[in-house]
């Protein structure tokens, strides 16, 4: 299946990596699989972002889902992008296990 809009998922680590990315994250990020997987999530914002992007999860947290979201991402080349209107969520089992957080980005926007 060929899609448009990426989606990214991370794990609950002190410093979550990414865990899942489709091939549209993979190519909008510029990293192949085995490097997406092993990319601490923090490091798709630059320094400055990441404060912004840590408030943003935190809210994610408290309420279970965020839609609406917009901010500044970079790839592995050091093009920035703006993402828009993403959807992020919680990844919870079953048991109500919290695994980590995932995101839909359906419009990204080089700036």
């Amino acid at each position: 299946m060929n899609m448009s809009f990426a989606i990214l998922a991370h794990n609950t680590a002190p410093d979550p990596v990414f865990v899942y990315g489709n091939k549209a994250a993979q190519r909008r990020f510029g990293y192949e699989w085995e490097e997406l997987t092993a990319l601490p999530s923090r490091l798709s914002a630059e320094a400055p972002e990441r404060i912004e992007r840590q408030r943003f999860l935190e809210r994610v947290t408290r309420n279970g889902f965020v839609t609406g979201y917009r901010g500044i991402r970079i790839a592995k080349s050091g093009k920035r992008f703006r993402i828009e209107n993403a959807t992020v969520w919680q990844l919870i089992d079953i048991e109500g296990i919290c695994h980590g957080q995932a995101a839909m980005l359906p419009q990204t926007v080089d700036v």
